[in-house]
């Protein structure tokens, strides 16, 4: 085996961060893309030193006309590989963004679920970073949207999703598929500039690069992961302030939150407090509006009330409580 420094980082950035144990199971997502192909080559290499299983899964989506080809083409790799290989297909055609990435979550996790991996393995990279951060940042978001690709995240109670590359940039990728002549299947989907993420990618980031700064991929990622670690940092503090504040934990209507615990905080506190109460609540996430409405509460004379939430709950001021309820 050939051990570059690419190898070596990501063993590193693995014992490091404390992304796997030894002798886990781990299912990593390959779609056949260079990211992917690159993941799958390093946990090879990587797995005499820890122990892994590694299962390889496909989702097809389909939405391109060789889809079909190319999930073949997939588990022709794991068969050369000597290595489990499971396959989920689209009963209907996918054709959103969003709706894919949460399809390919809920299909890996039960592949994962029926087959015994504690871990989903994701080739997600620093380049990636860069487009969520650009794409949450355009459309409008706080910390939490800019930093939305993590290390690791909870799928289920048992499965672990893990992105090992998030340090590598896609070009890093591309040079390390050359050099070990892996055969990477080209995503027609990925030149169809309908997609935003596609224009980040094809125009945007290009652009920043020749007239602001050439690494500016690795400086955005960078950024996101400052970002993490300080939400993650006032989460818990706004947990604990929530708690605090609020009468019983229960997640269900009547809620009833202490305005004089709620008042000394510092807003950026107050906001998260309230965000996670209509987290439980909402049926979808809360907006910055319904946040702001609740939090304004905070100060609001005795008897002013919210207009409506999604769902029908109103919040209203009862001395130093904020009360939620249905009206």
């Amino acid at each position: 085996m050939v051990w570059t420094p690419l190898h070596a980082k990501i063993h590193r950035t693995i014992r490091s961060r404390n992304l796997f144990e030894r002798n886990q199971n781990l299912l990593v997502a390959v779609s056949g893309g260079q990211d992917s192909l690159c993941l799958i080559k390093l946990l090879l290499d990587l797995q005499p030193k820890w122990g892994w299983r590694l299962g390889i899964a496909h989702c097809d989506h389909r939405w391109r006309s060789d889809s079909q080809a190319n999930a073949n083409h997939v588990e022709n790799l794991a068969k050369n590989w000597e290595i489990s290989f499971y396959l989920e297909t689209a009963n209907t055609s996918i054709n959103s963004e969003a709706t894919a990435r949460n399809w390919r979550y809920q299909a890996l996790s039960a592949i994962a679920q029926t087959n015994n991996y504690q871990y989903v393995v994701t080739g997600h990279t620093a380049s990636d970073r860069a487009e969520t951060l650009l794409y949450n940042l355009i459309r409008g978001t706080g910390a939490d949207g800019l930093q939305a690709l993590t290390w690791q995240r909870a799928l289920t109670a048992d499965i672990m999703l893990v992105r090992p590359l998030l340090e590598i940039t896609r070009s890093q990728t591309g040079q390390f598929c050359q050099e070990f002549n892996l055969p990477i299947w080209e995503d027609s989907t990925n030149q169809d500039w309908k997609y935003a993420r596609n224009r980040i990618r094809q125009q945007l980031l290009p652009y920043l690069q020749e007239n602001f700064n050439l690494q500016v991929e690795s400086a955005l990622a960078q950024t996101a992961e400052l970002l993490q670690a300080e939400v993650e940092y006032l989460e818990q503090a706004a947990q604990k302030l929530r708690e605090e504040a609020m009468e019983s934990s229960r997640g269900t209507l009547p809620l009833r939150l202490n305005r004089r615990v709620l008042k000394p905080a510092p807003l950026a506190l107050q906001r998260r407090v309230m965000r996670q109460v209509l987290q439980q609540i909402l049926p979808d996430a809360p907006s910055f509006e319904h946040i702001e409405k609740l939090t304004a509460l905070i100060t609001a004379p005795n008897r002013s009330q919210t207009d409506p939430f999604p769902g029908g709950a109103i919040a209203q001021v009862e001395s130093d409580w904020i009360c939620l309820k249905q009206p």
